[in-house]
């Protein structure tokens, strides 16, 4: 019984040391940046906690002041640790007052972990200007608004004003020019490839059109050999280079003999003789000399025909002399708008620029 009640006694000094250490460790303190201060001037109230990490610090929002002082902002800093498991917190309450006098300021409650702590009281004198009101005639009331001396041939505001008026200047001119140019349509000039079919490869198809068209070769001998002879004159036509499709048969083999096979020409002339005598004179033929005739055609074809003929043209476009002039308008305009875009640009800047030096000087 005796070692159990020494045990109580022991644990409930224990628990009184520590609670006591507690309470000694967590305090609060006050100060002022100046105990003296001018009407309308301002003081700074610091209250300062020192509690454990793990304590909740709570400053009150609202002071207990007199009447004619002001709690203009209040300011909470975050807490900074002070070792041992010990932390400061800090509050400022900026303080202002427009009454002469001396004034109390009451204790600031600070609730640590839901426990109270008051600081000390202080002490706040507010002090007045002396007015010396046996001479009032010194003292004089508002002035009027003063107006500012201003030239536009000063240093300054002079280059201002005419840098402004440049500025206007140029973005006319700008806009002119820019509407000019819009108005003035672009002369598109493109470079065409024309692809051409050689001579002999349309001859070759239309012929094994014909070839192919039996009805006509079988039945109407006169539609097949104007069909053949209209063929070959196309093809000498554009073969050659003389209008074939005006001359007669006997003018083409006249026109041929230099350039060709005896014993060719005398095939080709054969088929033009059979063929105007078909069309002409209603002579009719037999279906193996029609045959034959389009095979010497064909031969002819192939042996006068020119391997490497260009399949393409590159036609180059030709412009009057009043597109060529109007392209170089367009040139120098382009060149004039882009040259007053960038002085229009640096001289907006050198403005900006100069402005900015004006105010802060």
């Amino acid at each position: 019984m005796k070692v159990t009640w020494m045990v109580r006694v022991l644990l409930a000094l224990l628990t009184y040391h520590s609670s006591l250490f507690t309470s000694l460790a967590q305090s609060v303190e006050s100060s002022i940046s100046s105990m003296e201060m001018l009407v309308g001037e301002q003081v700074e109230l610091t209250v300062t906690a020192h509690a454990q990490d793990t304590a909740k610090v709570e400053f009150p929002r609202q002071l207990l002041l007199p009447s004619n002082m002001e709690v203009l902002q209040a300011n909470e800093e975050p807490a900074v640790d002070e070792g041992n498991g010990m932390k400061r917190y800090r509050c400022s309450y900026v303080l202002t007052c427009f009454e002469d006098t001396l004034y109390p300021l009451p204790p600031v409650t600070v609730k640590i972990s839901g426990k109270e702590y008051n600081t000390r009281q202080l002490a706040l004198k507010v002090l007045t200007v002396d007015v010396d009101t046996t001479n009032y005639e010194k003292y004089f009331g508002p002035k009027d608004v003063q107006s500012f001396p201003m030239s536009w041939t000063d240093d300054e505001w002079g280059k201002l004003y005419w840098m402004a008026w440049g500025s206007v200047v140029l973005l006319l001119l700008l806009i002119f020019l820019i509407v000019r140019l819009r108005s003035n349509k672009p002369i598109i000039a493109r470079i065409r490839v024309i692809k051409h079919v050689p001579p002999h490869k349309k001859a070759m198809k239309a012929i094994e059109e014909i070839k192919a068209d039996n009805v006509v070769r079988a039945d109407d001998p006169k539609e097949y050999y104007t069909r053949l002879t209209d063929t070959l004159r196309q093809y000498i036509n554009e073969r050659y280079g003389f209008n074939a499709t005006e001359m007669t048969s006997s003018e083409i083999i006249e026109r041929l003999t230099n350039t060709n096979d005896p014993k060719m020409l005398d095939e080709l002339r054969q088929l033009f003789t059979t063929a105007d005598l078909v069309k002409f004179a209603k002579w009719s033929t037999l279906v193996n000399e029609n045959d034959a005739n389009l095979v010497n055609a064909i031969d002819f074809i192939n042996q006068t025909k020119q391997e490497n003929v260009p399949t393409e043209e590159v036609v180059k476009p030709v412009l009057t002399e009043e597109q060529q002039q109007s392209q170089k308008m367009r040139k120098v305009l382009i060149a004039v708008i882009a040259v007053l875009s960038l002085l229009m640009v640096a001289l907006l800047v050198y403005i900006g620029w100069f402005i900015y030096d004006l105010l802060l000087y």
